[in-house]
């Protein structure tokens, strides 16, 4: 029997208007008096009106530098073990909630998240991705003490860039893709096995359904039912998929795609859940289902998600530059050799991204 662990949530969540005027309680229920609160000054203006004044939590602040990296994690560790505080905060998007979960398995300290952005699933996973000081990818470690506490500010959510919101369906969406591909071939499904792909499979249902209702609130700043289940699918059930998973629910093609984007100076504009939007639709080639990509491309085009190269704002494509993308792509280690389809090399992956750019063409009436 493979084994694998399960990391399947946070201790508590709390998803309501007003959730931060819970803050100081939640705190003082965990015998927290003395904590850091790390934030970027984007993401602390978006919170500012919605914090709360603390009568009996004395607070300490640090704003990050931009990188969950490891000179960040190593000079906040220092701070609070200084300090000797017993909590750290993460309020802000997903590389300073990996931030603060790197520090806290560190030094050992609860962790509490305050996401601002609705783009990924880092307020429900205990695992952060690490990067170099350049923004460099490094490498994801994943920790044994899962969250203390999540509190989630819908109007905050609301409020943050559109483009943020469409990503982290772009991202999400993936992870029925790159978990399908991986579990279908499992006849006999572990429990957290058949939880994971559930999970999953939800993901996407739930995005076809809700999204455009969800862009649409967003748009016009105002939560719905819509915006809240699109919130909820992105952190829970997303972060579900591989904390029940484990490395049967995480990356696979869409994402070595996105890695292999990486290599196109024209590309670092666009935002990672965009560049694993058009991985999905890569990997879907390869897999040779093209019903599923005629469906997601009615979706793209009405959220606006990439459909091609060009959308993503590759101007000159060449074969050379697409050989350069899928060498990056399937070099050693990439998670593309976790699929089910026999062996991917480089070539496959030409073929593919050819085989997509032209068929988007064709679609579009562009050619």
């Amino acid at each position: 029997m493979t084994v694998f662990s399960v990391h399947g949530a946070p201790s508590e969540y709390i998803l309501k208007d007003n959730a931060l005027d819970l803050l100081e309680a939640k705190l003082l229920e965990r015998n927290l008096r003395r904590v850091l609160v790390v934030r970027g000054k984007k993401s602390w203006e978006a919170v500012k009106p919605y914090w709360p004044q603390m009568a009996e939590v004395e607070l300490e602040e640090y704003t990050y530098g931009g990188e969950c990296s490891f000179a960040e994690i190593e000079a906040v560790t220092k701070l609070v073990k200084h300090h000797s505080l017993d909590a750290v905060i993460g309020v802000g998007g997903g590389k300073i909630l990996d931030l603060v979960k790197a520090v806290c398995d560190a030094t050992e300290r609860q962790s509490i998240l305050i996401p601002t952005l609705a783009s990924n699933c880092s307020p429900w996973t205990p695992l952060s991705v690490i990067y170099d000081d350049s923004g460099a990818f490094i490498r994801y470690d994943i920790y044994p003490v899962c969250t203390s506490l999540v509190l989630v500010e819908p109007q905050i959510l609301v409020d943050a860039p559109i483009e943020m919101v469409i990503a982290g369906i772009g991202d999400t969406l993936a992870k029925w893709y790159e978990a399908d591909v991986q579990m279908v071939v499992i006849d006999n499904k572990t429990v957290p096995l058949q939880i994971a792909h559930f999970a999953a499979r939800e993901c996407k249902d739930l995005l076809l359904k809700f999204a455009r209702g969800a862009v649409e609130a967003a748009k016009a700043g105002e939560v719905n039912d819509d915006f809240v289940k699109v919130v909820e699918t992105i952190i829970m059930f997303g972060g579900m998929v591989g904390g029940y998973g484990d490395y049967y629910g995480r990356i696979a093609g869409a994402h070595s795609i996105h890695n292999g984007l990486t290599v196109l100076e024209e590309t670092h504009h666009a935002l990672h859940g965009d560049k694993v939007a058009y991985g999905i639709l890569v990997q879907l080639v390869l897999e040779d289902k093209w019903t599923e990509i005629e469906e997601l491309r009615l979706f793209y085009e009405e959220l606006g998600l990439p459909l091609s190269l060009t959308d993503l704002g590759v101007e000159d494509i060449t074969e050379a530059l697409i050989a350069e993308v899928a060498e990056k792509a399937t070099v050693t280690g990439e998670s593309i050799h976790v699929m089910s389809i026999g062996l991917v090399t480089a070539e496959r992956v030409v073929e593919a991204i050819q085989k997509l750019e032209q068929f988007v063409c064709e679609s579009e009436k562009s050619c």
